[in-house]
This record gives structure tokens, C-alpha cells and sequence, in this order.
């Protein structure tokens, strides 16, 4: 069952990612040939107008295939290309603003079901830097140098990625914004920094505009993690053998589904997979959106040069470009994709 949830998650979550696309197209005059669901050989598709919409035999992925400056397309004034370079901008830039729109709106249905949890001290540890400068019970940390903090686990993931640095801490007591400085101690049974704070494990309830305020908190946090996740993956905080492709993510997923539906039912399923959801979509935004040949934000570093040039780039030397990225992706993809199997097999 959790593999069927992990695979449905993916194949929502590709869709309307490519929905973005599909709409933003048609409202700008651009056909679209086909909307693919999945990926292989076609298992069946119907046309709608002048559409053909198809469900294919891999369910991971998807395409919204538009006309472009292909020799059959050569005299089509709909085709991708032909369009305004403006107008081209907003077609690619949609399919990443979904996903973060999609994102937001779980975010917001999460924050309602289980509410939030902000980063109220209940109290500190003696001996520790938070003791030292003076925090209390009651105190909420609202920023850690220029980093806004709105949850305990946002505090948890800087002291974890920032926390080898001093760091100015700001918070709030009784009304009041208060700074002052700290400097995290590594604790290497938690293997992690910390200021030596306890919070309550327990998330509070906020009315009908905190919980859309808190839901749009939610997606940023979301897409700060995957930021992260990036940084310290390009500065060697992390390593290629770290991450987790289709294999692992499934994976992942399906423990988790197991794990809620013993501790906590049908409820603590749907939330653990609304966050995973949140995560993954916030996740596909960002990647999209790399400077990087055969992704979204490689034609739109294209079509930004071309807005400012004035001079499209032959539809052949793009061609290539993206093939030759695509290459390279694809062949990432492969390996993290054998390194899950590799994990999967023998455990780590």
C-alpha cells in the first residue's frame, strides 16, 4: 500500500507540474500536442480538442509535449518558438510556480490539521549558551542571524547546518524583541549543535489567517531545506552517495506509511504524507528551476539572454545544449538510482 501512495504522490505531484505548463500554454496560443502521463510505451489516450491525452506505462513522470520549431512545425504560428520571448518565459517558469502552489496549499491543509510549532522555550539546559545569555521559559526565538525562524525544527535544521558559527539570536519575551549573542555547542551524542533550549513537542492550534500565514511558512521552510540540501551538496557537506533518487524516495515513503499506521492510524498517515508531499513538490520547484541545459531554468536562462539580445539561439545549438544536459542528468539519475538499489540491498 505504501508503494502504491509513494507512486500516486510522484505522479500527482509530476502532473500538475506539467498542468502549469499545459494551462499557461493554452492561455497564451501555444498548441499543445500531447499531455503525457507517465512515460513508455502508451497503454491508452483519448483527444480533447486538439490535445491527446495519454497514460503511459512508467508512472513516474510526465511531459506536456507543445508544438515547436520541429521541420513539421516550420509554418505553425502556435509553435513554442514563434511566440514572444516574454510570453515563452511565463510558459516555462509555470510548471516550478505550480509545484510551489501546490506546496503552499498542502502546507496550508497540514498546518489545519495538526497546527504549529513554533519555537516557544519551556526552559533551558544548565551550563549551555542559552542559560548564559539570559533566555527563559516563555521566550520565542524568532531569528537565528538573518534567518527567520517560525518552528522548532527550522531552529533545529540551522544549529545543524549553521551552527558552527557564532550566531546573533533574536527573540521575543512578553511583547518585547530582544538580540543577543550565542555560540552553539557541538554535542556529539546528538551529533549536532545546540544553544541548550527544550521547547514543548507539541504543535498549537492558530485560527483561519495564522494557518494560511503558517501553511506559506510551511512551503518556505520546505524550499530552505531543499536550498540547503543543495549548499552543502556543492560545498561538500554532503556527497552525491547521500542523496536519494525514485528507489530511496519510494522507499522512504513506504516505511513511513507502515510506521503511521501502526502508531497512529489513518490520520498520522495522511499527515506524514502531506508533509512528504509538501516536501517533494517544494523539491521538484527548486530543481526545475538550476541553471542547468534540459531543465526549466536552463530555457529560462535561454530565453532571459534572448529577451535582453534580441536574438533567439538557432533552434539547433539549443537542441544540442539541452541534449548534452539531459545526457548529464540522466546519467546522475542513474547512478543515484543504482546507489538506492545499493542500499537497499545491503542496508547503508
Amino acid at each position: 500500500m505504501g508503494i502504491l501512495i509513494a507512486i500516486l504522490i510522484f505522479c500527482g505531484i509530476v502532473i500538475f507540474h506539467e498542468f502549469g505548463h499545459f494551462v499557461v500554454a493554452k492561455k497564451n496560443g501555444v498548441e499543445v500536442k500531447e499531455f503525457m502521463m507517465g512515460f513508455g510505451p502508451k497503454i491508452f489516450g483519448v483527444k480533447r480538442g486538439e490535445t491527446l491525452f495519454t497514460l503511459r506505462a512508467v508512472p513516474l513522470g510526465g511531459a506536456c509535449v507543445m508544438a515547436d520549431d520541429t521541420e513539421e512545425d516550420a509554418e505553425n504560428p502556435r509553435a513554442f518558438r514563434r511566440k514572444p520571448a516574454w510570453r515563452r518565459l511565463l510558459i516555462v517558469g509555470a510548471g516550478p510556480f505550480f509545484n510551489f502552489l501546490l506546496a503552499f496549499v498542502l502546507a496550508v491543509i497540514l498546518t489545519a490539521l495538526i497546527g504549529v510549532d513554533r519555537p516557544v522555550l519551556t526552559g533551558t539546559v544548565d551550563g549551555l549558551p542559552a542559560q548564559a545569555a539570559g533566555l527563559q521559559e516563555g521566550d520565542e526565538i524568532v531569528k537565528l542571524n538573518h534567518k527567520p525562524i517560525h518552528f522548532t525544527r527550522e531552529l533545529r535544521l540551522y544549529l545543524q547546518t549553521h551552527g558552527s558559527q557564532e550566531m546573533r539570536v533574536t527573540y521575543k519575551r512578553n511583547g518585547e524583541t530582544y538580540q543577543t549573542v550565542m555560540i552553539p555547542v557541538y554535542d556529539a551524542d546528538a551529533g549536532s549543535y545546540q544553544l541548550g533550549i527544550t521547547y514543548s513537542p507539541f504543535s498549537e492550534r492558530v485560527g483561519p489567517l495564522q494557518t494560511l500565514q503558517y501553511g506559506w511558512y510551511e512551503m518556505e521552510y520546505s524550499v530552505w531545506s531543499v536550498v540547503e540540501g543543495l549548499r552543502l551538496l556543492f560545498t561538500g557537506g554532503v556527497t552525491v552517495n547521500d542523496l536519494s533518487g525514485p528507489v530511496g524516495i519510494v522507499k522512504a515513503i513506504d516505511e513511513t506509511y507502515t510506521e503511521s499506521n501502526k502508531a497512529g492510524g489513518a490520520f498520522l498517515v495522511v499527515v506524514n504524507m502531506l508533509n512528504i508531499a509538501v516536501l517533494l513538490s517544494a523539491n521538484l520547484g527548486v530543481m526545475n528551476l538550476l541553471p542547468i541545459p534540459g531543465l526549466d531554468g536552463g530555457r529560462l536562462i535561454f530565453t532571459t539572454v534572448e529577451l535582453v539580445t534580441r536574438k533567439q539561439l538557432p533552434v539547433e545549438k539549443e537542441g544540442m545544449i539541452n541534449l548534452i544536459g539531459m545526457g548529464v542528468l540522466f546519467a546522475l539519475m542513474i547512478f543515484i538510482v543504482a546507489n538506492d538499489v545499493r542500499k537497499l540491498m545491503i542496508g547503508f
